[in-house]
């Protein structure tokens, strides 16, 4: 399975060099970590194919000895699942059936770089689901292996059954109902176990399971064993799957005398005492169960979220004891105007829930602003006193897309607390419908609003990781992060949502902030007598931007530190598509006595022809390499070659992504200079890592 921003490994099928450069580039500027390898022959893509493994394959459709139709034609040869993208000179509606048809995802007009972007992200997602269905479906086969064995040993008298026959029991109901042989019940339908007046009730029993749906339900029932002796028992009965096929569980149980105690049990466990509504516990069951349904039957809910206004100054206004009268007032008044299809529950004291399943949001909305405008008309009275209430309530979809309960019921949450923004509204006495487009996609259109407006709104935090020199030479070295909260409290990298296309000034915006954030902390951190460098992440554009240095300049000497503190990191993606200028760059920055580093290096078709141009002093080694290395020797090899190579260059090295300590020993033997990564630390608000322990 793919992680969040892993490395694209990418083949390129393409007899230009300078166009599969340009692919690669493309998509590290849409926020994608890439390594590709070019395909030169058949043996070529065999090879690699058989050595490594694939994410994506981009083929041009150009004239050549082996050309698109035989690689894809290889890659199902092979079986492997690898999307295949076509990219064709111009548009075809033949090429791209014919593409499709051949087991290939799609086709894209070279030219069409916006459109190419979209349908690689969209075949690397739905790469990454299919990785995870079948991690799943292995987890599941493991899952009913236990479930079996684990049937087999129950004492628990348990029964699969399909149309009504017997497809399994465990050895449990064979006893209980006095069969020796599982062959001598597999032909024998349910109601022949029962006795006639009990298969009237069974029958009606199994309808209404069908028709409901719900697991755990029971019958009371009398069953009648092989020798003709009678029990009462009680059947509880669940879908199940069998041998992947569905069906119906049934338990059977000694009628118990205590069944209608455990029932009451059952039902105060779920019921909140001051209203006598459900209770936080059970609509979150019921909610995660109503998820479920949604995915399973295709169907659509709503859920809404009801939250009191001013409730705290109310309260201190009528006391305790008069809050919890009006709670029950309340709770009855949700009761009538909810009506018997809607769920209804006490959240916490001032948020109650409504949930319905099948319904959509358009009727839940108008059951919330029925529920809404009968609690504004109310009169409340409390101890002879009259206290006005209002409810501000965030409709949420329940959907086959909706995620888990916790996060389904913040939405809910997060729109009804979006009613005090609307105008006229400030003290709330409103209905806000969740829009996930709203609150979640940062796009092209919206995401550089978002992320100017967090830069406004002082929603940018800086977060620190060490990176420790291997030979233990005591240095303090940090690379600094940027993270944006979003809407729902969240940290994500800015960067990941600027558009592959510009504008490149907000990048630039982010950068300065980011330097000059740093800059004031450090000087800070080194006032305390710490020797303390920082790595620093800048963008193409700032590597563009020619007033950048003498604006650098400025900053070190307003913060009275010295250059050599700051390492500035490029990207090697960046630095192969503006040769130029960060060669100009990388002179500016050593004028000022700081030094430059390039990472994720090693993903380029060429890697070794930048640092021909780039006089860069630090090279950070892609974190690809750091979790190949863990698998094969071959990569072991590759690294300790690379890592040869560059220091011969006069290069120190940096391998980050180092998260457990079996891989220290290969690095300390290929001669790597720095490592970085989770086994250390976390990037975290605080520099604070003890270098003495190194």
């Amino acid at each position: 399975m793919q992680k969040k921003n892993a490395t694209v490994h990418l083949l390129i099928l393409d007899p230009s060099q300078n166009d599969a450069e340009s692919m690669v580039s493309l998509l590290r500027n849409s926020g994608k970590a890439t390594r590709a390898h070019r395909i030169t022959s058949e043996e070529d893509l065999e090879e690699a194919l058989k050595t490594s493994n694939w994410d994506l394959l981009l083929a041009r459709d150009l004239e050549q000895e082996f050309g698109p139709d035989d690689a894809l034609a290889m890659v199902k040869r092979m079986d492997k699942d690898i999307p295949f993208v076509l990219l064709t000179e111009e548009v075809s509606r033949e090429r791209t059936v014919n593409i499709i048809r051949a087991g290939g995802q799609d086709a894209v007009p070279f030219e069409y770089k916006d459109l190419l972007v979209l349908v690689v992200k969209r075949e690397l997602a739905a790469l990454d689901e299919r990785r995870r269905r079948r991690v799943l479906e292995s987890h599941l086969r493991e899952a009913e292996q236990r479930c079996q064995l684990l049937l087999e040993s129950s004492k628990d008298a348990i029964a699969y059954i399909n149309d009504g026959m017997h497809i399994y029991a465990n050895q449990s109901y064979m006893e209980f109902l006095g069969y020796d042989d599982i062959d001598d019940l597999i032909c024998i339908p349910v109601l022949d176990t029962l006795t006639p007046e009990s298969q009237d009730k069974y029958k009606d029993f199994m309808k209404a399971f069908a028709d409901d749906g719900k697991d755990g339900m029971t019958l009371n029932c009398t069953a009648r064993r092989s020798d003709d002796q009678e029990l009462n028992v009680t059947m509880s009965v669940s879908a199940a799957t069998y041998d992947g096929e569905a069906c119906t569980q049934i338990v059977l149980q000694p009628e118990h005398s205590d069944a209608e105690l455990e029932e009451k049990l059952k039902q105060i466990s779920s019921q909140d005492l001051l209203t006598g509504l459900y209770n936080r516990q059970y609509l979150m069951d019921a909610l995660a169960q109503a998820i479920a349904n949604a995915g399973k039957n295709n169907q659509t809910g709503a859920l809404a979220y009801i939250a009191l206004d001013n409730f705290i100054s109310m309260k201190g206004q009528v006391g305790i004891a008069g809050a919890d009268l009006l709670l029950g007032d309340l709770a009855s008044l949700l009761k009538e105007q909810a009506g018997e299809e809607v769920t209804l529950a006490r959240l916490s004291d001032d948020a109650f829930c409504l949930m319905c399943l099948p319904c959509d949001e358009k009727h839940m909305e108008s059951i919330a602003e029925r529920v809404r405008k009968a609690v504004e008309d109310h009169l409340f009275d409390i101890n002879g006193k009259t206290v006005p209430l209002t409810v501000s309530i965030g409709v949420a979809a329940i959907t086959e897309n909706s995620p888990k309960a916790e996060e389904l019921m913040g939405r809910a949450h997060t729109a009804s607390a979006e009613v005090k923004k609307l105008e006229g509204h400030e003290r709330g006495n409103g209905i806000v419908v969740y829009n996930p487009a709203q609150y979640e996609s940062l796009d092209d259109s919206n995401s550089v609003e978002a992320i100017l407006r967090a830069l406004d709104d002082n929603r940018f935090r800086l977060l620190f990781q060490p990176i420790i020199n291997l030979r233990g030479e005591g240095e303090e070295h940090y690379e600094a992060f940027v993270r944006m909260l979003d809407k729902d409290n969240e940290e994500v990298s800015p960067y990941d949502f600027l558009p592959p296309m510009g504008p490149s000034d907000t990048a630039i915006k982010i950068d300065r902030w980011v330097i000059l954030q740093t800059i004031k902390q450090l000087a800070s951190h080194r006032s305390r007598g710490h020797d303390t460098r920082l790595f620093l992440n800048i963008t193409a554009e700032t590597l563009q931007d020619k007033t950048f240095t003498p604006w650098l300049s400025v900053a070190l000497k307003a913060a009275r530190l010295p250059g050599d503190s700051l390492i500035f990191q490029i990207r090697e993606g960046d630095a192969n598509n503006y040769m130029k200028q960060a060669k100009e760059f990388t002179k500016a920055v050593h004028e000022l006595h700081s030094k430059v580093s390039i990472a994720q290096f090693g993903c380029a078709l060429n890697p070794f022809n930048t640092l021909k141009h780039i006089d860069a002093d630090y090279v950070k080694i892609d974190g690809s390499f750091t979790e190949e290395i863990q698998k094969s020797d071959e990569a072991k090899e590759q690294v300790k070659e690379m890592v040869k190579s560059l220091q011969n260059a006069g290069k120190l090295t940096i391998i980050p992504l180092v998260e457990n300590a079996s891989v220290l020993a290969t690095l300390w033997q290929a001669g790597v200079n720095y490592i970085q990564g989770y086994y250390l630390q976390a990037p975290v608000p605080e520099m604070n890592y003890d270098f003495g322990d190194h």
